[in-house]
């Protein structure tokens, strides 16, 4: 009992991790007003390349911080050219990424070794988490995302670059996604399979609508995904009788039942939503 409960813990850190990654640069991506739906692509080169980064030179922090170059602006080509870049390492396998036990708290029985015996980012996770509500809700640069993605016209009216912002909003949102994709290649599956994002990056989407577009909320449906995810795993271990791809669906399934409760209140759709996203901008009309 104690070691599925570690395990339970453990994994659903570790399947939440790349989720919550890629769903907080959607956030910012979406709270500019422009809405990616290239999540997927950009997810799946960020795994390639970091696999390949870390096959080339053994170091994590390199095949993660690589994403800069390659998550941005690449969107849906990035699922095909994914497969393209990572044929020759179908397959193959890299050294798990170093755990970091925290003192004390590591040692606690059950929690410490599911929750506090990890890598570096999956600590650092819910940390950004903070960073981004803090960002959103007291800076100036918080201020200003959240006032081209309301109303671009006014943010241009009073000197704002609506162009600008949204730029650099996709490019943290490419960076961020292409973080996530490198992480579940090289820390939580230490493999290359073409395909391995698996449908993670339309989660993502689903994600931020799930949250209506708040970083608290954020947190906890990556999580409860991430437990979703778990549950598979742990169902198809008890050896229960279900086919195997209704266990493969539980993620989906429940990122759709859970759109579909919060769709049935247009108001708390409404209350959060950023009024421009998805609504093209043109400066010189």
């Amino acid at each position: 009992m104690g070691t599925t409960l570690v395990f339970l813990l453990s994994g659903t850190l570790l399947a939440a991790t790349p989720l919550l990654l890629a769903a907080m640069g959607e956030l910012i991506v979406e709270r500019a007003g422009i809405l990616n739906l290239s999540i997927e692509g950009m997810m799946a080169l960020g795994a390639v390349v970091g696999f390949a980064t870390i096959m080339a030179t053994g170091s994590h922090w390199l095949a993660l911080g690589n994403q800069v170059a390659t998550g941005i602006a690449v969107g849906i080509l990035g699922l095909g050219l994914s497969g393209l870049i990572g044929k020759p390492y179908e397959g193959m396998t890299v050294a798990p990424m170093k755990r970091i036990p925290i003192p004390v708290l590591s040692e606690i029985p059950i929690i410490g070794p599911g929750l506090f015996n990890h890598s570096a980012l999956v600590y650092l996770a819910p940390l950004l988490a903070v960073g981004l509500w803090w960002m959103l809700r007291s800076t100036r640069i918080g201020l200003i995302i959240r006032a081209v993605g309301e109303s671009p016209e006014s943010a241009h009216a009073i000197g704002y670059s609506v162009l600008m912002t949204r730029f650099l909003a996709v490019m943290v949102g490419g960076f961020m996604a292409g973080l996530a994709g490198a992480f579940i290649a090289t820390v939580s599956a230490t493999l290359w399979s073409d395909g391995m994002i698996a449908g993670r990056g339309w989660i993502v989407v689903a994600l931020v609508v799930f949250a209506t577009w708040r970083v608290d909320r954020l947190v906890i449906g990556a999580w409860l995904f991430g437990l979703a995810t778990i549950a598979e795993l742990l169902v198809q271990g008890a050896g229960i009788s279900v086919p195997s791809q209704l266990l493969t669906s539980i993620p989906y399934i429940a990122t759709i039942i859970a759109i579909s409760i919060l769709s049935m209140d247009g108001r708390k759709m409404r209350l959060n939503a950023p009024a421009s996203l998805g609504r093209t901008y043109n400066s010189t009309a």
